[in-house]
């Protein structure tokens, strides 16, 4: 059994927000994958379905991000599985916008949702982090990651959640590195080789 969590917070107020990437990524997954519609079940949405021959679960927190913790560990209680069974999906203000980066344990970075489920069943958990830029200035932060993506961003928004979810397999089937790999191929695709000459 696999638990895939989405960090945001709850509401169509903040369902473009920055901070709501972990979200979309988490439902780009379910669509992708053919999921279950989701139920209210452990303080959130969840939805069922297989990845890489495994159930799985995906679970979208409707305690808002501070208190995503208690929803996690209520899923992962009832399951019996280990924090190294959780996959957490969430935005990550010091990493570049369009870039992915997936460990396992690890701090929190001052990112309150993955500080609540550390609290909550430890740091060795599986952490998906979805770059979404940086405003440059400290006190700006709140403010840049509740608001929506920029018109320009968006399209690219959706072609990183879409990038995660059709090679989302590969994390259990590969490894996290090819994940990141392919994944990265998806968003930046290497140029096109140049026509090879045919020698006289």
């Amino acid at each position: 059994m696999r638990l895939i969590v989405g960090l945001g917070n709850p509401g169509a107020q903040h369902s473009g927000h920055r901070h709501n990437v972990g979200f979309m990524a988490a439902g780009a997954i379910a669509r992708r994958h053919g999921f279950s519609p989701a139920r209210e079940k452990f303080h959130s949405l969840a939805a069922e379905g297989t990845l890489a021959g495994d159930k799985a679960l995906i679970l979208w927190p409707q305690t808002y991000m501070n208190d995503s913790g208690r929803a996690v560990q209520a899923a992962a209680q009832f399951y019996k599985l280990d924090p190294g069974d959780v996959v957490v999906l969430y935005d990550e203000i010091d990493l570049e916008f369009g870039k992915v980066r997936v460990k396992k344990g690890g701090g929190t970075a001052g990112h309150n949702g993955i500080r609540s489920i550390d609290a909550h069943i430890g740091p060795d958990f599986w952490r998906m982090r979805i770059g979404v830029g940086h405003p440059g200035i400290k006190h700006l932060v709140k403010h840049y990651v509740l608001h929506d993506f920029d018109a320009e961003e968006k399209p690219e928004v959706e072609k990183i959640v879409g990038a995660i979810a059709d090679n989302f397999p590969l994390l259990f089937e590969r490894g996290h590195e090819h994940f990141m790999t392919k994944v990265a191929q998806v968003i930046n695709p290497p140029p096109p080789k140049p026509p090879r000459q045919d020698q006289e």
